[in-house]
This record gives C-alpha cells, structure tokens and sequence, in this order.
C-alpha cells in the first residue's frame, strides 16, 4: 500500500513540475532570453542550444522547436531550456539546409504570454568535432590557474590539454595546428621550465629557440600547410597596466622580427625583409597555396613612450617552399596606417579566398582594445570591409577559421566587458556573415556568469587531440631542450 501511495505522489510532483500552455496573451516581440540565440545559423552537429528566460516576472517557461521533418521537442520548466541530446541531434539531422521554429511561453502573474517564434536555420556546410582554447583569468597580472581546453562542439563535454597545476609558475599560451589537425601542434611555454612544446604525429618534444642572431625564444605560431615549416615572431614584449576604465592592459613590442623555423631540421630560416632595425614585424601567417606569407609591419617607433603611434599595416612577401628562400620585396596590402588604424591577428581562410584581421586604433594587442573589430580582405580583388554583421561595441578578436572555410571562431567582450567568451558564425558564398551564437552550454547564464575564465585563441580541431598529460609533464620538467640553428 505504501508503494502506491509513494507512486501516487511522484505522479503528482511530476505532473505539477511541468504546467501546460493555457490561452496565452500574445506578444509580437521576440522572447528575452540568454544567449541570444534569435535567428542564428547553425551547423547540424552543434550541442543543444540550451538558453534561459532573462525576461521579469515568471515561474516557468514552456519552449516548442518544431521542424519539417521529424519528431518536435517539448521543454516546460523554470527558466533554462534544457533540450534532450539525442532528440535534438536527431531533429537537426532531420532539417538540414532548412529551419526549426522556437515558439517560447512564459507563466507570468497574470497567466501565461507566448511571444513571435524565431528560427534557427541548420546550415547544410558541416563544422569541425571541436574548439581549443585558453582558459585564463582575465587579468593577466599573475599566471593564476590557466590551461589549454579542447570542447567537443557536439556535446558540452571539455577535457584539459595541458594545465599550469603541472608545473608551478608556467604559463601556457600561443597553442596553433595546422588547419584544424591536432596531430600537427605548437604550443609555447613561459616560467623556469620555459620552451616551445612541438608535436608532430606521436613526437612530443620541448624546443630551445633563442639564438644569438634572433630576439628571443618563438612566440607567436603559424603552420605552413604542407607541416614542412612554422613560421613564428621574436618578440622583446612589455606589459602595462591603464588607469582608466576602458583601458586596462596593454602588451607593446619594443622590437619584433619573424623567423621560420623547419621541424624536420631544427634549422631557423631568416629574410633580412623580416627582421629590419627600422620596423616592428609580428603575426606571421601563410597563404592557403604555402607561396606567400602575410604579417604585420609597424615603423618603429620609442617604446614605451610612443605606443599609441604604433600602427601596423597588412604585409607581405614570396616564400618558397621547396628552398625555403624568401622573394626580394614586401607589398602592402592593407594600408591601415594611412586611416590611422592598426591590423593584428590576420588569419587567412584555407580555401585562399579571404584574410580577416582585426582593425584598432594603435598596437597588436587587440583584446584589450575595446574598439578593435573584425575585417575581411578578399584576396582576389583587394576590397575590405567591416564585419558588421558580427560585431559589437566591444571588443572582437582572436578569430580562426574552420578547416572547410565556412565557419569562423572569435573572441568577443560583448557580453560584460571584461570576460572574452566565444562565439562562432557562418561565412557565405558571397562572403557574408551569419549573426553570431555564443559557444552552447548545458546551463548558460549559470555557466558564464560563474566562470572565473576568459577564452583566448579559439581553435578549430578536426578531431579529438590524442595528448597525454603526464607524458607533457615528463617532457617539460626534463632538463632536455633541443636547440635550433639558424641556417648558413
């Protein structure tokens, strides 16, 4: 008898947990809710995008997504819509290249109100398995806890690379693959057990790459496609700390130069194009087709002094893959000077059509700029414009493509800031973006309004990275470096 009384009560618990829609007042608004997940495009394989109800007064929301094709899902709870996994992945799967609608209700005091459906569009261009970023706090004054995380964009799941609880006092940053394959990675390493981590298929091994004809140790990373080189800058940084509200921290290169740097024979190969008295260079990227590198070049100017008169343009210069020998001149292809802007962080889109870059007023150090946006430059013609699609007024940085060139990654303070968070959009034929979704989340507004990290450098990998953390820590705290050289 206890039995069916203790039943009879789960029933009615269960029944009295989930409230049914009843002659809702309509509202011809969309519904307010976290993150702003109104009319985006997403790919067929994205995790549920779970929101919450940030509109006043309300006890429960009831949330219906129905499409063409397959079974609709149902959520009816306090304020988080939280979607089953499997029901969801088999309904994108069902309405690829078409649309679901979200109809959203609310109970409020006075009954319930149901607000104007939106879509979410399910794009037939597939993304890759997942993202890996930096976790840090958004200081950067001290190395407190910090790591490299790679996120399955299928799931919510999220596993650690590499964290500095490994060793005390190191600090992980500058994590690049090649076009998305984590088989092929680069990761540099600061602190006393200090290096460059490079992994190529199954060799994991820590480099030395200060020379006494380079500035300093390898910092910021970029593969040649065909894995044969990495192209990297030498860096003497500075950082500073700003008074002011919108301006909190800045990193200045006091002098800069690129060196590429041959895996296969530890050789470091130098342009005297590259490396001139007269000019800060930073930022090297390759062409889609390994023939050009692209980077960023800035008159020298009297650090720290001058630092806001820093204004690096869009270069750049021959590279021939065969010899490794650099062309005889560099061409300008953004000009940013002349506006009185200042490019970093370009990345070349993979299918060779596009560069998109970051614009500021001054420096390379764009994450802290609270006016730096993002451009695209078609390489075929030459023209530039404004995302505008997909930025804010806050900061957009720290962007990366998709190995197919369809989908691109970015670091975005919109939301608070101070905490980058990341968001991802679709690029079409034509060259235009899709509004913007931040990365889903099993309990979103809980979820970021909790965490104590920003998310730098979003990466796409194309499959889970094989890593192994203790034999990370064996390599790092090994006294063994290999040094490089700098070639005849």
């Amino acid at each position: 008898m206890k039995k069916y009384i203790l039943l009879s009560l789960l029933i009615a618990l269960l029944t009295s947990c989930s409230t049914a829609v009843k002659n809702p007042t309509m509202i011809a608004e969309y519904p307010p809710i976290f993150p702003d997940y109104v009319n985006v495009t997403i790919p067929a394989s994205i995790a549920p995008m779970n929101f919450n109800y940030i509109g006043s007064d309300c006890s429960r929301i009831d949330v219906l997504i129905q499409g063409e094709h397959g079974e609709e899902i149902r959520v009816n709870n306090k304020n988080c819509a939280d979607f089953p996994l499997k029901k969801w992945q088999k309904l994108l799967e069902n309405n690829i290249g078409d649309s679901l609608t979200v109809t959203v209700s609310a109970k409020q005091k006075n009954g319930w109100v149901e607000y104007k459906p939106f879509a979410l569009y399910i794009s037939q261009h597939p993304i890759d398995y997942g993202l890996v970023y930096r976790k840090i706090a958004p200081g950067y004054e001290v190395y407190s806890k910090m790591g490299i995380y790679e996120r399955n964009l299928s799931t919510f799941d999220e596993k650690p690379i590499i964290e500095n609880t490994l060793v005390p006092g190191m600090c992980v940053n500058c994590h690049a693959f090649n076009q998305a394959d984590p088989t092929n990675m680069s990761l540099h390493i600061r602190g006393g057990q200090g290096g460059t981590m490079l992994q190529k298929g199954d060799e994991l091994l820590m480099l030395n790459t200060k020379t006494d004809s380079t500035l300093s140790a390898c910092v910021y990373p970029y593969w040649h496609p065909s894995g044969k080189y990495i192209a990297y800058s030498v860096n003497e940084t500075r950082q500073s700390f700003h008074a002011v509200e919108n301006e909190r921290i800045e990193v200045m290169d006091m002098a800069s130069d690129i060196v590429i740097y041959q895996p296969d024979t530890h050789n470091i190969l130098l342009s005297d194009k590259l490396t001139r008295k007269d000019a800060f260079e930073t930022f090297p990227t390759f062409s889609a087709d390994g023939t050009k590198l692209y980077f960023c070049s800035a008159d020298a100017k009297n650090m720290p002094h001058e630092y806001k008169d820093v204004k690096y343009n869009l270069c750049s210069i021959d590279f021939n893959p065969k010899t490794g020998v650099f062309g005889e001149k560099t061409d300008t292809l953004v000009n940013a000077k002349a506006i009185n802007k200042s490019v970093s962080f370009p990345r070349p889109s993979y299918d060779g059509k596009y560069i998109m870059f970051t614009l500021s007023d001054y420096g390379n150090f764009s994450i802290w700029h609270k006016e730096a946006d993002l451009w695209l430059l078609n390489i075929a013609d030459n023209t530039m414009r404004s995302l505008d699609e997909v930025n804010s007024n806050d900061t957009e940085s720290f962007h990366n493509w998709s190995s197919n060139s369809r989908w691109f990654v970015f670091s975005s303070r919109r939301d608070d800031g101070l905490y980058t968070k990341p968001y991802l959009a679709l690029i079409d034929e034509n060259g235009k973006a899709s509004k913007p979704f931040l990365l889903p989340q099993k309990t979103p507004q809980s979820f970021y309004n909790y965490s104590n990290f920003a998310y730098n450098v979003p990466d796409f990998v194309k499959h889970p990275m094989k890593s192994d953390l203790r034999e990370m820590e064996r390599v790092i705290n090994s006294s063994e470096r290999t040094p490089v050289s700098v070639r005849p």
